[in-house]
């Protein structure tokens, strides 16, 4: 299973971060990789953050193609500019999209303290869970952080799936599961090559050893 991931398509009004506006792609890059992906069912789509570009620039596209996808809602960043409404993340779900968490504040998962696991968790699902009306039981690790006690703890409360960043392709049913993050320096041709064909075992191999370590610190 191949799981890509997108934050933003266009071009970022502003950097709410350092760093932001290298994970958006441009509209053109977004149209040609659901084009290549098109009768994939092998292929699954996400977006993380909640940029208001899922509803302006990539619902459409992803309905036109006969797909759904996967919204990972920043709950603390709701009805913010630029960002997702509590109006457009209910848009989302009448379209048939899922949404997961993404936390409250978009800040790694590692290390916690009892207070932060709380808020980013426990109370972030909650508040998108009260949005859609209904549970969420989908989360991905902000920044792509995870360890064994961030883990362990998303076990233990309940959730359905758990996404990575990781690069590699994933187990289809597995709780953890991984994505390929589009960045703004990434080509279809690059895609192609690292991406949407088959993998060299040794690459493959690599890629669970690093997965396997982080799961174990």
């Amino acid at each position: 299973m191949i799981h890509l991931c997108f934050h933003g398509v266009g071009v970022p009004v502003r950097e709410r971060e350092p760093g932001e506006s290298r994970y958006w792609i441009s509209r053109e890059l977004f149209a040609r990789v659901l084009d290549e992906v098109d009768g994939r069912d092998d292929v699954r789509l996400s977006f993380d953050d909640g940029n208001r570009s899922d509803v302006e620039t990539a619902l459409d596209a992803v309905l036109a193609h006969g797909r759904t996808a996967t919204f990972f809602v920043i709950a603390g960043r709701l009805d913010r500019p630029d960002s997702l409404s509590a109006g457009d993340v209910r848009a989302l779900r009448d379209a048939g999209m899922t949404i997961g968490t993404h936390g409250m504040d978009h800040v790694p998962w590692r290390g916690l303290s009892p207070a932060d696991e709380q808020r980013e968790l426990v109370d972030a699902r909650q508040v998108l869970a009260e949005v859609v009306g209904a549970s969420v039981d989908e989360a991905a690790f902000p920044l792509g952080r995870y360890e064994r006690a961030s883990l362990t703890t998303l076990r233990r409360l309940g959730y359905r799936h758990v996404f990575t960043s990781d690069r590699q392709p994933s187990e289809p049913g597995s709780w953890l599961q991984h994505r390929f993050s589009l960045r703004s320096d990434d080509t279809l041709e690059g895609l192609r090559a690292e991406v949407l064909t088959t993998q060299p075992r040794p690459r493959l191999a690599f890629g669970r050893i690093k997965t396997a370590v982080k799961r174990l610190r």
